[in-house]
């Protein structure tokens, strides 16, 4: 029996991506019935499909699955979740670490949800200073805590591959509400995603 790999995906959208995706390679010079790359337009609409995925998914929605009433008002963190998005100015991956932390006012969220909302804003076309908002206001918008604070660092190839070509800087971007504009709270949440404790 033949090895046959199953996934979903909206077929009349993947064919229309699937054309595109071969008239790009057509275009670039490239033979779309060579052996090696005879099915890559197909590939490569899926993998746009799944790295845009966050269109079609609801971050608010994720918090409000699993959101517990809870006497509980210290720091929560969640630090080093990876983090891959694309750059809406030449669709280029541009990766590295979110770290997220709220003060509940009340109510927590499961931990999980947090790397996924994460995840809702990243699998879209992005800029960092708006992926690192978005992320901050949907926390606080929907779980309404003290505060919350978004600090994400991350390695963007459209600088690396192209243009400046400079392989080693990264990209720092940070946002933050409420207990978190306080300075000493603040420094702690800095202090701690810049720590090794585990």
């Amino acid at each position: 029996m033949a090895y046959k790999k199953t996934d979903h995906y909206d077929e009349k959208l993947t064919a229309s991506l699937k054309k595109s995706f071969d008239n790009i390679l057509s275009g670039v010079g490239e033979d779309t019935m060579r052996e090696g790359v005879v099915k890559t337009p197909e590939r490569a609409a899926k993998a746009m499909l799944f790295l845009t995925q966050g269109y079609r998914q609801d971050a608010a929605a994720i918090l409000r699955s699993a959101m517990f009433t809870e006497d509980y008002s210290e720091m929560v963190l969640v630090k080093d979740i990876e983090m891959y998005s694309l750059c809406e100015h030449h669709m280029l991956p541009f990766f590295g670490k979110a770290h997220v932390a709220y003060i509940p006012n009340g109510r927590i969220v499961g931990l999980s949800k947090i790397p996924r909302v994460v995840d809702v804003f990243a699998r879209r076309l992005q800029v960092q200073e708006r992926l690192t908002l978005e992320i901050r206001d949907i926390i606080q918008e929907t779980l309404q805590p003290l505060g919350v604070a978004v600090v994400i660092e991350a390695q963007h190839l459209c600088m690396m591959m192209r243009g400046v070509q400079k392989q080693n800087s990264v990209t720092t971007t940070s946002a933050f509400t409420g207990e978190f504009r306080n300075e000493e709270t603040r420094s702690e949440f800095l202090r701690l995603i810049g720590s090794k404790l585990h």
